[in-house]
């Protein structure tokens, strides 16, 4: 069978918006679908359609289109990559002009970079009193980014993502950057692409939101997903209408998968069923293998989790936040996840686990699930904000963490004078060198350099009236009781034993 020439086409690039959390990411991918969707369109789209397409008049007058990816972070997008996938072709990191550089800046062009995709800086707010273009310059070359005209070829756009100022000029950038990249796709092959999104629909059954890196997917066809499999029967745009067929770069959701497919999994079609059985039976003898746990320490403990989010892209996005939670002596482990309520089977494990923790995100209980809890004394824990989940889960490791016990030394006393022993009791006298000696307190007993025992104060006097506490440079009487007989020239260490985290 002689191979097909390939029929290469120009296709629009794939842009994924990155950065630290409240530098615009946000605000400029609102901006740009508000501005460059027919605005009776743009209100179709729902909340969490991950992908959209726009057009855009470049400087040529010809207008072209553009995919942009809004992922829940540059977490997500480094787990696609970790799955093999590469959706984006282009990315842009958008730092503000008032703070400059943030940790979560170097990690988005750490993951740019990884990723080996071309990338454009958007200094962002520069309306604001604050702003300092040059300064922002600058921080970005201290941190090894360096834009056009700073001692580099990265290109960068002044923008301002509230007001719009800008945006046209980086979308004219976007176009530059990807004719540069000459990006190509083959209409008449069958489609690939990459799951972007994923979940399960009370209605519809389990949906999934893909964009197409090169071929087509027509109607009648079949797509493969690692393990999950889908007729290619409901197909619709980023607006949520139906098409019989769609092509590279563009985001559809398909419905009716055989399971919730991962997010960054890669996507093939095929032309009939039969094929597309052997593609997924072949992707269940080569499974997608996660970094196994290492064992526990000695002192550590475990605290499991059982998540459920709406949809799959947060969940993955929870997934690396938690991997950033660490603690030497904590560890947390995620025994089951998924997509949709939490339900009576999350409950039941919860209930044979070791004090676990049921959380849902932007997710409720189903009915049988609370009244099983209830009856367990279990809770459940919801929440819609990633960091405020983050900074609980702090909080409970902080609680559950072993308390370590350490001795603290509080002084040093010099032994004078032996009086007498009745015993395991004597009466000694003594200076304190360091520090302070108090009544009831725990000492070790030093004999030149080496430890011989312990003992415990009885009674402490200084000038034969009876005191709590003896200081530094004072002399004192003292009652204790050791199994060690005290001699003179020993040194009396006395210690507190703390309990740390």
């Amino acid at each position: 069978m002689t191979q097909k020439t390939p029929h290469l086409t120009e296709r629009p690039p794939i842009v994924v918006i990155m950065g630290h959390i409240d530098h615009g990411k946000s605000t400029l991918l609102d901006y740009i679908r508000k501005s460059n969707v027919v605005a009776s369109e743009a209100g179709g789209i729902t909340q969490h359609l991950s992908a959209y397409e726009v057009t855009h008049k470049g400087p040529d007058g010809v207008e072209k289109r553009i995919t942009f990816l809004d992922t829940p972070g540059h977490e997500a997008f480094k787990g696609m990559r970790a799955r093999g996938a590469r959706v984006a072709d282009i990315a842009v990191l958008v730092v503000s002009a008032e703070d400059g550089v943030k940790a979560q800046t170097l990690e988005a062009h750490k993951s740019i970079k990884a990723a080996g995709i071309p990338f454009i800086v958007a200094i962002n707010k520069i309306d604001k009193p604050n702003a300092n273009v040059e300064l922002t310059k600058q921080t970005l070359a201290e941190s090894e980014i360096y834009v056009e005209g700073y001692g580099g070829d990265i290109p960068w756009v002044p923008i301002s993502a509230k007001a719009g100022t800008g945006v046209s000029e980086l979308l004219d950038v976007m176009l530059l950057v990807a004719e540069l990249a000459e990006l190509k796709g083959d209409r008449e092959k069958p489609a690939e692409g990459v799951i972007i999104e994923s979940n399960m629909d009370p209605k519809k059954g389990i949906t999934a939101t893909l964009v197409i890196t090169d071929g087509t997917l027509q109607r009648g066809m079949f797509a493969v997903a690692e393990a999950a499999i889908a007729p290619i029967r409901m197909m619709e745009n980023f607006l949520g209408k139906p098409i019989p067929e769609a092509t590279f770069s563009s985001p559809i959701r398909l419905t009716g998968w055989s399971s919730i497919p991962a997010v960054g999994a890669i996507v093939s079609s095929f032309e009939n069923k039969k094929l597309a059985e052997e593609a997924m039976s072949e992707a269940k003898k080569n499974p997608v293998r996660e970094n196994s746990n290492e064992e526990l320490g000695k002192d550590t403990v475990l605290i499991p989790i059982i998540l459920k989010t709406d949809v799959a892209g947060t969940l993955e996005a929870i997934e690396h936040e938690l991997a950033k939670l660490t603690h030497e002596r904590v560890k947390l482990k995620i025994i089951q996840k998924g997509v949709g309520s939490i339900s009576e089977s999350d409950v039941k494990l919860a209930a044979g686990a070791n004090n676990p923790l049921i959380i849902g995100f932007h997710t409720k209980a189903d009915g049988p699930a609370i009244e099983l809890a209830s009856r367990n004394e279990i809770q459940i824990h919801y929440f819609d904000i990633i960091y405020k989940l983050s900074e609980w889960l702090e909080t409970i490791i902080n609680e559950r963490a072993p308390h370590i016990e350490m001795m603290e030394t509080t002084g040093e006393v010099r032994v004078l004078r032996f009086f007498s022993q009745q015993k395991e009791r004597q009466v000694i006298g003594g200076r304190v060198e360091k520090g302070k000696i108090m009544n009831g307190e725990k000492f070790k007993i030093m004999r030149r350099d080496a430890e011989i025992g312990e003992g415990k104060v009885v009674e402490l006097q200084q000038q034969k009236i009876k005191s709590a506490e003896v200081q530094e440079g004072a002399e004192c009487g003292m009652m204790v009781e050791s199994k060690f007989t005290i001699a003179e020239r020993d040194l009396l260490v006395p210690f507190t034993i703390v309990k740390k985290q």
